[in-house]
């Protein structure tokens, strides 16, 4: 039987099928209908050739400048531990090449000391020639021993595992504080400490009691010294000294992880330091007091004031800075108020140290109770305040995201092998996967 038109106004019969949309069209409707289809087809085309122009416009080059740099410091901590390793190997050489000329300096001087005494008393016998010539004789022997000295040295091919260094996309693993993942590892402290973290791309610090302790990502401690200096108030990793910098109440202190040495920086004033922070050239410190000074030393070649930021220009007088932490060309600050009874947080020029954005966060005011912050991916940031039990995540342009309860009191954080998060409280340090 035939079928009436789609189109319910018109009253022909269908002449045919339209298979895209199933419908039956008379001949003159069909036309209308395949004209309707084809006059979206331009819009179409205008908007892939937009999205096609867009492609060929975007710049990648400051996006990924973060990755490349990691990757450049990885190169940089690499080329060190070689030139280390390659420096010790040199030096186990010259001192065994230093041990046999010394020994056989030590018997050319007892020579020349018998020959002096029997040259002086003039009372030689057969038996002191013969043995004095055989001692020649032999000294003689170890001489073309010596210059004949040659090392059989044995090197293994270095080897990388590709999966040193993994590449994912990073905005498909965006970091969601909502959705914290719980606790992968822990490491308790022996009493209650509420100590700071730092860590570089092979080892988290810590302070548990007596001791400084670098762990690794299973939290195994791998080598540790006694700290005998009082109380930590920070400490940050330089990857130009390859050496952490660790502060207390009025000196500053490097720690070398290969040796786990601790020595103090004497020919730094002593001040009332209460954080710390390093860019690829310097050294921030701040100060513990109210209208907080901020000072810049230079790291190589040797470390010397350059620069130094006072009140106004750092904060109020009667204001205090909590911490600081550099991150490509900038500084975030932690910021006290007592007057206002207000905590927040502010982006500073590394230069200038001029004001970029500043936020005041929703947290109780303590007197006594520091509040911290650390760097997270894509330069944004976490905020940590153990008199609220709280961790706060704000946006590289100063924008609170969201927050969260934590408890334990969480005291301080820090992103640990680009994929942890450490975490440290009075009872210790907890890793959750990223």
């Amino acid at each position: 039987m035939p079928q009436s038109c789609a189109i319910q106004s018109c009253r022909r019969i269908s002449q045919t099928l339209c298979y895209g949309c199933n419908q039956n069209f008379c001949r003159e409707h069909k036309r209308e209908h395949d004209l309707s289809l084809n006059s979206q087809l331009n819009p179409l085309s205008d908007e892939i050739n937009a999205i096609g122009d867009r492609l060929n416009s975007i710049h990648l080059d400051d996006s990924i400048s973060d990755s490349r740099k990691k990757l450049e410091e990885w190169r940089g901590d690499c080329h060190k531990t070689i030139d280390y390793f390659f420096d010790k190997k040199c030096r186990e050489i010259d001192r065994f090449i230093a041990k046999k000329m010394g020994k056989q300096r030590q018997e050319i001087s007892q020579m020349r000391t018998k020959l002096s005494e029997l040259i002086q008393e003039q009372e030689a016998t057969h038996r002191d020639i013969d043995s004095l010539t055989s001692t020649v004789r032999d000294l003689e022997q170890e001489m073309s021993k010596i210059e004949q000295t040659s090392f059989r040295v044995e090197i293994k091919p270095l080897i990388l595992d590709d999966s040193l260094i993994q590449i994912e996309d990073s905005d498909m693993n965006r970091f969601d504080l909502s959705t914290l993942t719980p606790i992968n590892k822990s490491i308790n402290y022996p009493r209650e400490n509420w100590a700071p973290l730092a860590c570089n791309n092979r080892y988290l610090l810590i302070h548990q009691e007596p001791n400084l302790c670098l762990v690794d990502r299973d939290l195994t401690i791998i080598k540790q010294n006694s700290w005998i200096y009082g109380t930590i108030y920070d400490m940050c990793w330089s990857s130009t000294l390859n050496r952490f910098i660790v502060i207390n109440g009025s000196d500053i202190f490097l720690v070398d992880e290969e040796h786990m040495s601790i020595e103090n920086i004497q020919t730094l004033q002593k001040s009332k330091w209460l954080s710390c922070t390093t860019s690829e050239t310097s050294l921030f410190l701040s100060t513990k007091v109210w209208g907080s000074s901020v000072m810049e030393f230079s790291l190589s070649p040797t470390i010397e004031l350059v620069k130094q930021w006072q009140s106004p220009d750092t904060c109020t007088r009667d204001e205090v800075i909590n911490g600081i932490v550099y991150n490509n060309g900038t500084i975030c600050m932690m910021i006290k108020n007592p007057s206002e009874k207000t905590i927040h947080i502010e982006m500073r020029s590394s230069a200038t140290l001029d004001r970029l954005w500043s936020v005041r966060l929703n947290i109780a005011y303590s007197q006594n109770i520091r509040t911290r912050c650390c760097l997270i991916t894509h330069s944004e940031w976490l905020v940590v305040d153990r008199n609220t039990s709280r961790i706060f995540h704000i946006s590289k342009d100063g924008k609170v995201k969201s927050s969260t309860a934590y408890n334990p009191p969480p005291f301080c954080a820090t992103v640990f092998d680009q994929d942890m998060l450490a975490i440290s409280t009075a009872r210790g340090v907890n890793l959750h996967k990223l």
